[in-house]
């Protein structure tokens, strides 16, 4: 098996990832779509020889001891990967994703323009938010590198596995692998703070452990930007709180209500085949979302956006909307896609609807 091929082959097809796994098929994930390859199918042996190569050596105890392990390799003449070794059936498998080594900018990848006013923020968390495979990690890249552009700050990022990788402009970025450079998420965490960051990057909140560590340190000054795997604003929310023993939930939403700078939640929206475009959920945290955080009443923060929708913030069907205005998306694209797609059909057709207030009236 010619993995260099393989991957060369799948970057020219534009392809997302390739799966491997013995005696199978090579298969590549194109547009969403997994697609069989022409190619001889790996081999056991193949698969044993790979994983000696690439897996780095401090992860290699890892995999012996749990059975898989997750890292990212630059190759020369392949470019950044981010591989996911695995057993099934007693046998070794592989789930690689072709990670973009140029650093797009928010502007490049059509996020609105808020987005630059929320990376500019001197503390507080901002969540980004969206299902596997939304672009949670590019949006999360490019505010990254919009601080890196216009700030002098230091960045520290904890992920796992490193995906993009940064070179210092105005800003000094240091980026730890879980891992790698630090033994794991919660040592990591625990020490990062001795080490004089303006921006804290956490690759995912995933534990009570890691979202109580970036509330403490947005509560004493710093910008803490992370992902969840999470559908919309209100959930990431309700997320972040279920992390915690009920016992102390209710200091935690007190902390999150004063500590939450923005959540941001996408969705991509298939237009053409192979293009995509965000529509984007945006969620500050002025006085009143922040009252309606610390009081568990978090069903109301919906209307709120809806009424707020002037100082940056959106919702999905908001965002949709725009889409479909500016003449990006169709109305037919557009719908599946919304969070109440009634309410949106019914926008399009000139009725106009708000959460809070019900039907308001018809557009001349």
């Amino acid at each position: 098996m010619d993995f260099s091929s393989i991957v060369h082959a799948a970057i020219r097809a534009g392809a997302s990832d390739i799966h491997l796994q013995p005696n199978s098929p090579v298969i590549f994930r194109i547009h969403r779509a997994l697609e069989p390859v022409d190619a001889p199918a790996p081999t056991e042996a193949d698969m044993e020889s790979l994983v000696e190569t690439l897996v780095p050596l401090p992860m290699r105890d890892t995999l012996q001891q749990e059975r898989e392990v997750d890292f990212a390799v630059s190759l020369p003449g392949i470019g950044r990967l981010r591989i996911n070794v695995f057993q099934q059936r007693g046998q070794i498998s592989l789930a690689i994703r072709i990670v973009k080594t140029v650093v797009r900018s928010l502007e490049e990848l059509q996020l609105p323009a808020a987005l630059a006013t929320v990376a500019q923020s001197a503390r507080g968390i901002v969540i980004v938010a969206g299902n596997i495979g939304s672009g949670k990690s590019t949006t999360l890249a490019a505010l990254i590198e919009h601080i890196n552009r216009t700030s002098r700050k230091h960045i520290i990022t904890l992920e796992d596995p490193i995906e993009y990788l940064f070179e210092d402009k105005q800003s000094v970025i240091k980026q730890r692998e879980v891992g790698i450079d630090t033994r794991d998420f919660s040592s990591g965490l625990r020490n990062v703070l001795r080490q004089d960051p303006d921006v804290l990057v956490i690759g995912e909140i995933r534990d009570a452990g890691s979202a109580a560590a970036a509330m403490s340190a947005a509560n004493t000054g710093h910008l803490v930007l992370t992902t969840m795997h999470t559908t919309d604003a209100v959930r990431s929310i309700q997320r972040m709180l279920e992390f915690f023993p009920s016992a102390e939930r209710d200091p935690a939403r007190r902390l999150l209500a004063s500590t939450l700078r923005a959540v941001v939640c996408q969705r991509l929206i298939p237009t053409e085949p192979g293009e995509l475009i965000p529509a984007v959920e945006i969620l500050l945290n002025p006085p009143a979302v922040s009252k309606l955080i610390a009081s568990e009443q978090l069903d109301k923060i919906p209307a709120t956006m809806d009424l707020k929708s002037s100082e940056g913030m959106q919702s999905f069907d908001q965002a949709l909307q725009q889409l479909v205005l500016s003449g990006k998306v169709t109305q037919e694209q557009a719908l599946p896609y919304a969070g109440n797609p009634e309410g949106l059909r019914m926008i399009f057709q000139g009725v106009v609807h708000s959460e809070s207030r019900g039907i308001l009236g018809t557009r001349a």
